[in-house]
């Protein structure tokens, strides 16, 4: 099944660019581009999609005052409205976002691992993965991927870690945190460290059936490790680990919103 959405955007090269970043995604269909406000709540009406990629400033009505909108309308006619991912180019407006239950928050420019964040946060939002959907008993949706048949075999999944000289079999729930380095990343694990000839989203993409999140562009922490997030600065945060060195992983202050929601479900 594929996942229809739109882009409400008054810059004409930065609404291509989003279009262009969203096309390479196989399981999105684009919906017809919005200029405006008003144009986006004609469109919305008439395509119905799944999620809206909406600026905060724009001419007419702002993205703020159109997501009120569409709030207003779902309290009034107890529609669903779609996931809204807000963008901007002023990351002081993320809190406000999130209070409009924003699935996410972009930054322009926009940086590709953090836009395929946000396109995975959108499909678990949504109950996609990236194999076909099902129906639960309970009427959950899930993939062909988390079937009973495959469940156990996900449990007990491994991963291949080309360090250079040897392949190195990896639990993935051993990961503790991964750190990008010049030409290699650093995989922390419970048995000790590693260093991958390979990209951090590389491995982003291994593990992404499994509790990770990209909490800074240069680290790729395990959810489950996390004991502690403490302030640090300029709206920034450190995640302590409950491992034996109580490493520090720095939570960039466009990530910290994101970061907490997850947690909290």
């Amino acid at each position: 099944m594929n996942i229809r959405a739109m882009i409400a955007e008054d810059e004409r090269l930065v609404r291509e660019e989003l279009a262009y970043l969203i096309q390479q995604e196989e399981d999105f269909i684009l919906c017809p581009s919005a200029e405006n406000g008003e144009q986006l709540l004609e469109l919305f009406h008439q395509y119905k999609p799944d999620v809206i990629f909406l600026d905060i400033h724009m001419p007419s009505l702002s993205g703020i005052e159109v997501a009120k909108t569409l709030a207003f309308q779902k309290n009034e006619n107890d529609t669903d409205i779609p996931l809204l991912v807000f963008s901007t180019a002023y990351d002081e407006y993320a809190i406000q976002a999130f209070d409009l239950e924003a699935v996410d928050y972009l930054l322009k420019p926009y940086d590709i691992q953090r836009f395929k964040a946000t396109i995975e946060r959108v499909r678990k939002k949504l109950g996609y993965r990236s194999g076909p959907l099902m129906k639960a008993e309970d009427g959950d949706s899930i993939s062909k991927e988390t079937t009973p048949n495959s469940l156990s075999s996900n449990r007990h999944a491994k991963l291949l870690i080309d360090d250079g000289e040897k392949v190195i079999v990896l639990s993935p729930q051993s990961i503790q945190y991964a750190v990008k380095q010049e030409r290699w990343i650093e995989i922390h694990t419970d048995q000790g460290t590693i260093q991958a000839k390979m990209t951090l989203q590389e491995l982003e993409e291994k593990v992404k059936h499994y509790p990770f999140f990209r909490p800074h562009r240069s680290y790729l922490v395990n959810l489950d490790y996390i004991y502690e997030i403490t302030p640090w600065f300029n709206g920034a945060y450190n995640a302590l680990l409950k491992n034996k060195e109580k490493t520090k992983i720095p939570v960039s202050r466009t990530s910290a919103k994101a970061l907490f929601k997850i947690l909290e479900q």
